[in-house]
């Protein structure tokens, strides 16, 4: 009878209901309000479904993270994931999957859409200045300000090189998170800071791009940004390098598996061991709000930086662009395009805003890699 008892009694100490806080479970419930917004309102699914999960599973089970030796024992399946994100390789793929999939063709003909782009990196400068008043070291502040540029993988690479990787749990999950969010979050700053006829204004249907054009645009952007800020390359050059399959049409097979399978691997792994990184002491601390909250304000700096420029340069072309588009330089690629169609359409049913917002969305990609190659220019980290 005694054995029976110990043995129930072993079993019951090994189950998570005794190794688990309070600040566990609050983790749990974040976890499933994520896989709420991303299962029932489809919100971004994809990077969302995954993260959740990750969290659901470091907060049950925290020993899935575990690093290799640490007890005696080797790392736990996620720890073996995540030291891919710290390495930068999985972000770097990201990009090549990412190049694979967009037609650059809106960027190329129009390029005044790269100044767009431009200014909707405001909000990482303004996240980075915001961090230091905050109290974070200058290398913090650079890899927290990234996530005002709603690009991830960027994010997670900047906080790698940079060796912030105390923080960089936090950081992917706020990229991310406000990266599926972004049909939330742009649209009440959009028409805050747009007129209903601004909203409404059609533009010109754009030139047609020829083959050369996109087969050399990859290459002279790789060329001369790589020579400005080589920091960049690993980034920029598998951006390029997916585009480059897509354009050249000799390698039909590499550009399918780099948009779909092998990207769709990646963010499986990507997003679990993000999602793993937000352990109960990892994330439930005033370091983190802050991250949070500096996020937050960031894009939307980001946002209303591209909208205002927008408008000006709807005056300069008396009329000729939407300032709506500009809300796409954030680097949500396509999503932030996509809510400026959404929100132009609500204006006026007839209008058609998606390509030329995703010249924006393309150079805002190519802005917030440059903005990352800066920083790690400046702190001179390779």
């Amino acid at each position: 009878m005694d054995y029976i008892a110990n043995t129930l009694s072993n079993l019951m100490q090994q189950t998570a209901f005794f190794t688990l806080d309070w600040r566990n479970y609050v983790m749990i419930a974040v976890a499933l309000v994520f896989l709420y917004l991303a299962i029932r309102h489809e919100f971004e699914p994809l990077l969302l479904v995954p993260i959740a999960f990750g969290m659901l599973l470091v907060n049950i089970y925290p020993d899935i993270m575990a690093e290799y030796g640490e007890g005696g024992m080797g790392g736990g399946l996620l720890y073996y994931f995540y030291k891919l994100d710290e390495w930068a390789i999985l972000p770097s793929l990201i990009f090549m999957g990412v190049g694979a999939m967009t037609d650059f063709g809106p960027l190329i003909a129009n390029p005044k859409s790269f100044l767009l782009g431009a200014a909707a990196q405001f909000g990482i400068f303004a996240a980075y200045f915001g961090a230091i008043a905050m109290g974070f070291n200058d290398k913090a502040a650079a890899a927290i300000s990234i996530i005002g540029g709603a690009d991830g993988p960027t994010s997670i690479f900047l906080a790698g090189k940079l060796q912030q990787t105390t923080l960089l749990g936090p950081i992917a999950v706020a990229a991310y998170s406000y990266m599926s969010l972004v049909p939330i979050i742009q649209p009440p700053i959009m028409k805050l800071l747009t007129t209903e006829k601004e909203r409404q204004i059609k533009m010109a249907q754009l030139r047609p791009v020829t083959k050369l054009e996109k087969i050399l645009f990859p290459i002279v952007v790789t060329v001369v940004v790589s020579l400005i800020l080589p920091t960049t390359a690993p980034l920029i050059g598998m951006l390029m390098l997916g585009n480059l399959f897509r354009e050249s049409g000799v390698v039909r097979q590499l550009q399918e598996t780099a948009s779909n399978a092998l990207m769709y691997i990646v963010v499986i792994i990507l997003g679990t061991s993000v999602g793993a990184t937000t352990s109960a002491e990892a994330f439930l601390n005033i370091s983190t709000l802050k991250i949070v909250a500096l996020g937050l304000i960031a894009f939307a700096f980001g946002t209303a930086a591209g909208v205002l420029f927008g408008k000006l340069m709807c005056i300069a072309t008396k009329g000729g662009v939407n300032p709506l588009i500009g809300s796409a330089g954030v680097s949500a690629v396509p999503m932030a395009a996509r809510v400026s169609q959404k929100v132009g359409a609500e204006a006026d049913p007839t209008n058609f805003l998606l390509m030329h917002a995703m010249g924006p969305n393309v150079a805002g990609v190519i802005g917030t890699a440059v903005a990352a190659g800066t920083f790690m220019a400046v702190f001179g980290v390779f």
